[in-house]
């Protein structure tokens, strides 16, 4: 049985719909959480809150691009009007685009900064006249490892969580002092609709999966659900004292520089 730690607190959950954001929503309903699933894709957003509601969870799909400013606030303001608060954001969307950086259009830059980015700013500049009424607030941002090291192909992914992360340090230096917490999750290599999307891009997908894991202490993609358990934790005074920081989930793989599993780890079986 959970500990009912979002008991009567409302979540605005960016993402939602699939990934890391499914999972996320999942646990803060089994936690007691109030929550808005927002996404574009409506068909998986719907079927994710029906399923969590016919379970008894409270939550509302609200069809929104994250990347546009009216759309976002009115999300927000949805979300209030239905639940009458709101005590977090968790900003789970973001997409990749694979390609060297001479092989981008300005669109498909703008489109990645503007899902993986300006989405950050826009949920906390609308979200904020609702956070500051509480007398604990908080804002989780979903980054990445790719934030801290390279990683071929990907060059404005790479950019957008290297911003992730130094927004987040910024968002809680400025609003500390109306009880606002803000930290990041920095995941690695995670088994999302996402991370399968990226190995499609090359010739052999269950190959390239392995090779990758291979770099992994543990030896193991994580789940989604691993990720969404931090995000928990920095959504309750679980965390109380800790903002500005990002915690790394990565099954050990940004550890070390040089490192290859040979044979199979516990955390295989």
């Amino acid at each position: 049985m959970m500990s009912q730690r979002l008991k009567d607190k409302t979540v605005w959950i960016s993402g939602g719909a699939s990934g890391i954001g499914e999972a996320t929503a999942r646990l803060f309903a089994q936690e007691g959480a109030n929550f808005a699933v927002v996404d574009l894709q409506a068909e998986l957003g719907e079927a994710v809150v029906s399923q969590i509601t016919k379970q008894g969870g409270q939550a509302i799909f609200i069809q929104c691009d994250v990347s546009d400013s009216g759309q976002v606030q009115q999300s927000i303001e949805q979300t209030v009007a239905h639940f009458g608060d709101l005590h977090s954001i968790v900003n789970s969307a973001g997409v990749v685009h694979v390609g060297a950086l001479h092989q981008y259009s300005e669109q498909d830059w703008d489109t990645l900064m503007g899902v993986n980015l300006k989405s950050i700013f826009l949920a906390v500049k609308h979200g904020l006249p609702h956070l500051q009424k509480q007398p604990r607030s908080y804002v989780i941002n979903i980054a990445s490892i790719s934030g801290f090291v390279g990683q071929g192909q990907t060059p404005a992914y790479i950019a957008s969580k290297s911003g992730a992360i130094g927004l987040t340090r910024a968002i809680a230096l400025d609003y500390a002092a109306i009880g606002l917490r803000c930290n990041a999750v920095c995941p690695g290599i995670t088994d999302t609709p996402m991370l399968r999307y990226h190995l499609n891009t090359t010739p052999d997908p269950e190959a390239t999966l392995a090779n990758r894991l291979r770099r992994v202490p543990m030896g193991v993609a994580l789940q989604p659900l691993d990720v969404a358990k931090a995000a928990l934790y920095f959504s309750c005074e679980d965390s109380a004292g800790v903002t500005g920081t990002s915690l790394v989930v990565d099954a050990g793989y940004t550890a070390t520089a040089e490192w290859e599993t040979d044979g199979p780890t516990r955390f295989m079986e």
